[in-house]
């Protein structure tokens, strides 16, 4: 049986499909361009093959008894009539209904329970399951059973700025950043992930109320807590084979927050093209609280795979709400003000928790040719990776500081201190492991406590500073201890399904239950033949591996007994030949 707080979510969840019912012939949207200076074509009107001149996503509906819906406004971009409006100027702060075609359908698809459907008859349209050959899937079944679908109008377009700010400075685009993969610009024309439309969300209004009327409760993105456990709701693929895909559920953590107020949520849950437009929620004491508009599904950076989704904090779409709400009809204004009022939900501050002061430990270490990550192992001691440091002698440690206090302003900080490269492993130890020691000390961490056992299967975080550097403190990502692999009943390698990014080697990996230190992060998977890595195949040094000698350390001083790492027999350096390969030593991934 589903969770309470599930079927709550899954009930607010559904797919916004837009088509013109008249097509214009000649393509009147081909001159529409980017604001940027190379004017490049920020759409080209997908072919009837490609997508049979429909543009879909996932939607919330936040008051199923108003029938208020919320969702991406990059599917009603193809249909502007104006091709020169410049959608990333902060000038353009909304669009309304006369914008787009009179001609234009928005159909909105949602559940329903079953005593309900012969009330509603379960309207749907049969194209929606027909095969389609692009995706390769053939639906089990046609039975509509369980999903309504009306029409509904376009209230309004409205852009969030912050969010514009936030996901410009954290995701450069000459850092390689992409947020749509090849195979669906050639699939679905190019509809590109683009800053010009990326932060722009529409306001539907249903033609009838829906039953079971509530109100979906909002949480203050502010008030977020990293590595709080959230679930998503979105229907992969959009409109095409909604009666498998529609609303689906997936688990994750919050894995970070950029900008104002937290405008900018990033997590581990994993999502997929056609999610855009769905919800992020957060349980508390039982009730579901929906915090954000999920806006990219998968990234890229430099052509790797980061297994991170980005979503908008909803806070701040409703407060943008309120400041155009002068700049709308008296009928419109009235429509509007209803979202204020799911606004006075917001519950309070979440308090820390454990894994939020494990994530005061952890550091950024920087050698000046990269960085990676580092635990603090004592006030003056970190533990990292070898090929994190690159033969240095001396590294920068940068510790993050979540909140320092300057007069009346609280702001986000880093406090870098030079390190010793007090032991590093030789480069044909299997073990990725070195030692530095702080110029200071760093009071008030959490030292963590080091665990003297493993159990697979149980719930884990890595934790460190990825692909997204220093932008905004480290990441976390949730996942299972998927196996722990020993030689002669020694656990020598654990891996993990956490979604692991360059830059994460070095951080620790922690028992999500007891918080205990369970390792260090040394590399995730590449296939050598198509060039892919694997986020969520990863793989650690156990800390029972260097324990003792840290003990040894931090009782006499004497590092001696890290030296023992270098003389790791050939069963453990054949458990570790993922990262090298005969006669030749292959730079470490990570």
């Amino acid at each position: 049986m589903m969770k309470p707080h599930l079927v709550q979510a899954q009930a607010s969840g559904c797919v916004i499909t837009v088509s013109q019912t008249q097509p214009v012939l000649g393509g009147q949207n081909k001159n529409h361009t980017s604001p940027e200076s190379d004017k490049k074509p920020l759409y080209r009107p997908a072919s009837k093959a490609e997508s049979d001149g429909q543009w879909s996503c996932s939607g919330v509906i936040l008051d199923r008894k108003l029938g208020i819906v919320i969702c991406q406004g990059a599917v009603f971009f193809p249909f502007l009539k104006n091709a020169e409006n410049d959608f990333a100027n902060a000038d353009c702060t909304v669009l309304f209904a006369n914008e787009l075609p009179s001609d234009l359908l928005i159909l909105v698809e949602s559940s329903i329970h079953a005593d309900i459907e012969t009330k509603y008859g379960g309207l749907s349209h049969d194209d929606v399951l027909q095969r389609r050959s692009a995706l390769g899937l053939v639906p089990m079944s046609k039975s509509k059973s369980g999903r309504l679908q009306q029409q509904a109008q376009l209230l309004i377009l409205l852009p969030c700025p912050d969010f514009q700010k936030a996901f410009s400075k954290l995701f450069k685009k000459d850092e390689g950043w992409v947020f749509s993969s090849e195979e669906e610009k050639s699939e679905y024309g190019e509809f590109q992930k683009d800053l010009a439309y990326l932060h722009w969300f529409a306001i539907l209004k249903l033609q009838n109320p829906l039953p079971n009327a509530h109100k979906i409760g909002i949480m203050d993105s502010s008030k977020l807590v990293k590595g709080s456990t959230v679930y998503t709701c979105g229907s992969p693929f959009g409109s095409f084979y909604t009666d498998i895909f529609l609303n689906t559920i997936s688990k994750g953590v919050l894995s970070n927050t950029a900008g104002d107020r937290n405008v900018v949520l990033l997590t581990d849950a994993r999502c997929l093209p056609g999610s855009e437009g769905g919800g992020m929620f957060l349980s508390k004491e039982g009730v579901l609280h929906l915090i954000g508009i999920i806006v990219a599904p998968l990234c890229w950076k430099t052509n790797e795979w980061v297994g991170l989704t980005v979503a908008c904090s909803l806070s701040h779409i409703l407060d943008n709400i309120s400041k155009v709400l002068g700049k709308t009809g008296l009928a419109l204004r009235n429509e509007l003000r209803t979202l204020q009022l799911v606004d006075h939900q917001m519950c309070k501050n979440m308090g820390p928790g454990l894994l939020e002061h494990l994530m005061a430990s952890v550091v950024l270490v920087d050698c000046g040719q990269a960085w990676g990550s580092g635990v603090l192992l004592s006030p003056n001691l970190v533990l990292t990776c070898r090929h994190v440091i690159r033969n240095s002698l001396k590294v920068s440690v940068k510790i993050h500081h979540p909140r320092i206090s300057a007069g009346h302003q609280t702001y986000e900080g880093y406090q870098a201190i030079k390190g010793r490269v007090l032991f590093a492993t030789q480069v044909f130890s299997p073990y990725d492991i070195a030692v530095v020691e702080l110029e200071e000390t760093i009071p008030g961490i959490t030292e963590p406590v080091l665990a003297s056992g493993y159990s697979t299967g149980e719930d884990v975080y890595v934790v460190g500073f990825g692909a997204l550097g220093e932008s905004c403190g480290p990441s976390v990502t949730s996942g299972v201890l998927s196996a722990v692999i020993s030689v002669g009943n020694v656990p020598v390698m654990l891996q993990t399904s956490c979604a692991v990014h360059g830059g994460s080697s070095g951080g620790p990996l922690f028992a999500a239950e007891s918080g205990k230190l369970l390792g260090i992060v040394a590399s995730n998977t590449r296939d050598n033949c198509t060039g892919a890595t694997y986020p969520h195949l990863n793989f650690s040094v156990p800390i029972t591996v260097v324990q003792s000698a840290i003990q040894r350390y931090r009782q006499y001083g004497d590092l001696r007994s890290f030296g023992e790492l270098n003389k790791a027999g050939h069963a453990i350096q054949d458990v570790w030949r993922l990262q090298r390969s005969p006669g030749k030593v292959v730079q470490s991934k990570l």
